[in-house]
């Protein structure tokens, strides 16, 4: 029900140095390699070793305000504190760090004081599941929790709490960058006249690029097991209206939806629009937190629901989501059905596109004749161009091995809402990796410009909130080159 959040790969560092529009970057290192993915195998060590240091290492300085922005302070240990961190996870900052450092801290709150004005929120579900989800991928890096504490010098629940803040900062300032760009856009015209300008040496390098057509089959679940899991959700509902526990305790035990079970299956303040059809007209319709919803069947499973509050066009609930089990032989049932499908389909019978159309069960492509769709993660774009490394593992493995044109065996995947489904696919293109062309990838150029358009419209934002906020330094820093100007006054 809930949608993954990013995971930190950089630490607090990566925090703040995501506000940047410009220098340095957490995928910059003294090296000069692109640690981006590096980040995720050492993500661990390194913060261990951070954490660690900040506890070993007694400031020989006398802590003080060193800056000003609007109301808010930048204290020396600050920016100590962020020097520390960067050092120890190998950044490099565009220009001297005693400058860019409080530079990049003032220019976050610039982002989180709009983000107050324009009523923009991070509700604290969605912390603990972003917090929660940074814990299990360093426990899944490190071998268990009780390692992790060890690293960190410090229990889970002070991990947590130390995680809080940077989490909810991070997101606050991401969907501040997001609503200042959701409104550029690029034209035609304006593609081919930056391409036009564009120097031989600097046209993008495109990767390789697949488009694929997907049919799938939901395998047929027996009577008796979705049964089994109603009579399980009549039961949750009893023992909480008897009082004998709580609806966030059996949450916590038995919800299959890992976003919010952590959570007690706590979704947080969301919109109608965020949810299941289904699931909404249920929750919005409850009025006494007391109660419980009847099973409500959604895209994902099975639920019941727990009214917590109600603000406005939102509310905040509890579920829990339970997921009736596909038994082996319906899916060795739905093997056969796609592999006789695809037989067909080598055999001429009908077209990809028709079987797409009228005989799959994947909601998300049937209505584009089969053709999966590239969307971006800020969901700002969408292609049906998919390099190797964003299609879904079980489908990429497969195109691995196809030619363009070639339908594929029958497989299994688990879809975007958490069901095992049986699939064949097909290969409609393979685009070789290449230096840009306009007349063949426009719209990878387009979206270069589009990039450049939105991150030009967030710095132009940054210049006239500098303008325009009450900003004080110390006159160490009035010497400084700056990434922005007017700063100093």
């Amino acid at each position: 029900m809930t949608g993954k959040m990013n995971t930190f790969l950089c630490g607090a560092a990566a925090l703040l140095l995501a506000v940047a529009t410009a220098g340095a970057a957490c995928g910059t290192v003294n090296n000069g390699t692109d640690t981006t993915e590096a980040a995720a195998d050492t993500a661990v060590v390194r913060d261990s070793v951070s954490a660690a240091a900040e506890k070993a290492v007694t400031p020989n300085y006398i802590d003080e305000v060193v800056w000003v922005v609007g109301d808010e302070a930048i204290l020396r240990s600050d920016i100590e504190m962020l020097r520390l961190q960067a050092e120890q996870e190998g950044v490099t900052w565009d220009g001297n760090p005693d400058c860019r450092i409080p530079e990049q801290i003032a220019v976050q709150k610039l982002f989180l004081n709009q983000a107050a004005i324009d009523s923009i929120e991070v509700t604290e579900a969605e912390i603990a599941q972003g917090v929660e989800q940074q814990i299990e991928y360093w426990v899944q890096m490190i071998g268990s929790r009780e390692k992790l504490e060890e690293y960190r010098k410090m229990s889970i629940t002070q991990i947590k709490e130390e995680l809080h803040d940077d989490f909810k900062n991070r997101e606050l300032t991401k969907r501040m960058r997001s609503k200042l760009m959701e409104n550029v856009k690029v034209t035609p015209a304006e593609v081919r006249e930056y391409f036009r300008k564009m120097p031989e040496d600097s046209i993008p390098f495109v990767p390789t690029t697949v488009e694929v057509q997907i049919i799938t089959n939901e395998p047929r679940i027996p009577i008796e097991e979705i049964n089994k899991i109603k009579d399980e959700l009549r039961d949750y509902t009893n023992r909480v209206q008897s009082g004998s526990t709580t609806f966030a305790t059996l949450a916590r035990l038995y919800s299959e939806d890992p976003g919010s079970a952590r959570q007690g299956g706590e979704l947080g303040f969301t919109g109608r629009g965020h949810l299941d059809p289904a699931f909404a007209q249920v929750a919005f319709n409850l009025s006494d937190p007391k109660r419980v919803s009847k099973i409500v069947e959604s895209e994902f499973g099975y639920h019941i629901i727990q009214l917590i509050d109600k603000r406005g066009d939102k509310i905040n609930c509890r579920h829990i989501l339970r997921k009736p089990k596909v038994s082996q032989k319906a899916i060795d049932e739905g093997i056969a059905r796609m592999d006789s499908i695809g037989d067909d389909l080598r055999n001429n019978v009908f077209s990809f596109e028709d079987g797409a159309t009228y005989i799959s069960d994947d909601k998300d492509t049937k209505n584009n004749r089969g053709l999966m769709s590239n969307v971006t993660e800020d969901g700002m774009s969408r292609t049906s161009r998919f390099e190797m490394k964003d299609l879904p593992t079980e489908v990429a493995r497969i195109v691995d091995t196809l030619k363009v044109g070639q339908v594929s065996k029958a497989f299994t995947m688990v879809n975007n809402r958490g069901k095992t489904v049986c699939a064949i696919i097909k290969l409609k293109s393979r685009t070789e990796g290449h230096k840009a062309k306009i007349t063949e990838d426009f719209q990878v150029m387009s979206n270069v410009v589009l990039e450049k358009m939105r991150e030009k419209k967030v710095r132009d934002w940054v210049q006239e909130k500098i303008r325009n906020t009450y900003v004080r330094m110390d006159e160490r820093y009035k010497d400084c080159d700056f990434e922005y100007e007017g700063w100093v006054r």
